[in-house]
């Protein structure tokens, strides 16, 4: 009866896991409620009729004709944009505003199927999928080029040979100029001069912006941060998202900013400072679900026959971890945390360096993640000998301990004082078994960490069917594997893959020496099972992980008993005797 009691538990505790998985990691990793405070400044620094002046600078986002949001082909077809040509980006620049809002990354495809078009990234504004750049100045008792300034061109296309210049001339004796220059990758330079040839002094405050719809921003979790992003204070600020610069206003960074814009798990766009000129962040919601991100510079008076220099960069592209330490390396402050790594960066930045290493090395990322898997449970090798020395010397004491249950069964205090001394005697740690999963558990966040977060990782191909490491395993049992059109829940999405961590996992579970506890028995008999239901929706590079891990454990218990057969005799012989206990069992319920 209370082995029957016991099994109806288990099962019930592993469905609740299994149901409320969700549930549970919601609880166990919220997202913070309470967020570091940033206070809004309202000062010369940023006053409201300099952010009415950007905002007025900024807004024009055309319509149709009737009211609704353009399509991106109609916008882009206006005439005199001029074409960006580089070697990972495309696009086109609009002489309207002076706008960078046309940008496709050439070296990334939207899915898995290699004839899919390349990444879109910027969009002109009033497009479903807007986010673009705007570089200007704050004026005072001045005429300053806004949204609607009609540019003039010098130059037929952007490309990393050719920059591009555009003009314009207010009339009243200031020119404004903007160059543009772009590098090899995602890097774009904006130049933006003024000279002022008037009779009088004028005061200018240079700006740059990143404007975008939240619409197709990549969800922020508790594991990875999408959304605003800036770098200010000698660390990258995460602590904002778009629902909190909806609800809380306009918010003024604290103190300089250094760079500053918004990112998703695997694309960002930022505007950066000139290294060395003070300038100040600032989020804020411009309504129908799009957002800004603004860069002011500080003030200044240009006096007449004087220019004003800024050189601000544009960021947009992929968050690639080789090129944004290029870029920091270059005098960008903190690029390379751009990545999210999260708490676990001690481990998962490290891994990801090794995990590169490998795939220069054999080509194929599934390969360098079993030589990984490797390369862990080696060094993992002498923690596991101990594991099983102390799994020996626990089931050498097992009698003592069955004489004491005995013993003190009615005193379960005095019972925990003379097991651990009987622990002490014998010289028994039983909390040794436990260490390898432990130091295992930080090595796996690492690894999922690297698998969400890497953009190196997307659509990288194993053998077979698995087309996506990054990706959860495509094939479906409860669809026959793509022949009946639907997809299952995440938690239903059971395919080859994780059938074989459950497999695998329910094999190492059975080499193992049974628990002593029936109850222990049974749970380990259902959780390989209930594993494999919460691990199918994760990324098929993290089971392949597991899995290799569950088979080189397999070989290392089988290696590790032959050099304790004291403990495979003991584990043979519970076997036996549960097989007995359960043909007893069965014979007594058939009569």
């Amino acid at each position: 009866m209370d082995n029957q009691r016991n099994l109806i538990l288990a099962v019930v505790l592993c469905a609740a896991l299994l149901l409320g998985w969700d549930v549970v990691m919601s609880r166990l990793y919220p997202e913070q409620d309470v967020i570091t405070p940033v206070t809004e400044v309202a000062s010369r620094a940023d006053t409201p009729a300099e952010r009415a002046a950007i905002a007025a600078a900024a807004q024009g986002a055309p319509m149709s004709a009737a009211g609704q949001p353009l399509d991106i082909e109609t916008a882009l077809a206006a005439e005199g944009r001029v074409p960006i040509r580089a070697s990972e980006i495309v696009g086109s620049l609009n002489p309207v505003g002076a706008r960078v809002d046309d940008i496709d990354l050439t070296t990334h495809r939207q899915t898995v199927e290699k004839n899919s078009g390349p990444i879109r990234l910027f969009a002109p504004a009033g497009t479903p999928v807007e986010q673009y750049a705007q570089f200007g100045w704050v004026g005072e008792g001045v005429a300053v080029p806004d949204a609607s300034t009609v540019w003039e061109v010098e130059g037929e296309a952007l490309t990393e040979a050719t920059p591009l210049t555009m003009r314009w001339d207010n009339g009243a004796g200031q020119m404004f100029v903007l160059t543009f220059s772009v590098d090899d990758h995602y890097m774009l330079t904006v130049r933006q001069e003024v000279t002022n040839s008037g009779e009088g002094a004028v005061g200018l405050r240079p700006y740059a912006l990143v404007s975008r719809t939240s619409a197709t921003a990549s969800p922020s979790t508790f594991t990875v941060h999408s959304g605003p992003i800036a770098e200010g204070g000698d660390s990258v600020n995460f602590d904002w998202d778009y629902d909190e610069i909806e609800e809380d206003g306009p918010v003024t960074l604290e103190g300089n900013t250094d760079w500053i814009g918004f990112t998703d798990i695997y694309w960002m766009s930022a505007v950066i400072g000139e290294q060395g000129v003070p300038a100040t962040g600032a989020f804020r919601a411009t309504g129908a679900d799009t957002y800004r991100a603004d860069l002011l510079y500080e003030p200044v008076v240009v006096n007449a026959g004087d220019t004003l220099t800024r050189s601000t960069r544009l960021f947009a592209g992929a968050k690639e971890s080789a090129v944004l330490d290029d870029y920091e390396d270059a005098g960008v402050p903190k690029f390379g945390l751009a990545i999210d790594w999260g708490w676990f960066r001690f481990i998962a930045w490290p891994l990801w360096q090794v995990l590169i290493l490998l795939f220069d090395l054999v080509g194929n990322f599934g390969v360098a993640i079993i030589c990984l898997t490797v390369i862990v449970r080696g060094l993992m090798f002498p923690v596991a000998q101990k594991q099983f020395a102390s799994m020996a010397q626990m089931r050498a004491v097992q009698p003592k301990m069955k004489a004491l249950q005995e013993r003190y069964k009615d005193d379960k205090p005095q019972l925990q004082q003379e097991m651990a001394k009987l622990y002490k005697e014998e010289k028994v740690n039983p909390l040794a078994g436990c260490l390898p999963i432990f130091l295992q558990i930080p090595i796996f966040f690492g690894l999922y960490k690297a698998l969400l977060l890497a953009i190196e990782m997307r659509h990288q191909p194993f053998v077979l069917w698995i087309r996506d490491l990054s990706a959860p395993d495509p094939l479906h049992f409860l669809n026959l594997f793509g022949l009946l059109d639907f997809t299952p829940p995440g938690f239903l999405a059971i395919g080859p893959l994780a059938v074989v961590l459950g497999l695998t996992m329910w094999l190492q579970f059975k080499l193992n020496p049974a628990a002593m506890d029936p109850m222990q028995q049974q749970i380990f008999m259902i959780m390989p099972w209930v594993l494999m239901f919460v691990m199918a929706p994760f990324a098929a590079g993290l089971l392949i992980y597991w899995i290799t891990s569950n088979l080189l454990t397999l070989a290392q218990q089988r290696f590790l008993y032959s050099r304790h057969p004291q403990l495979r005799a003991q584990a043979e012989k519970e076997a036996a005797d549960r097989a007995r206990a359960a043909e007893r069992d069965k014979s007594g319920t058939t009569e």
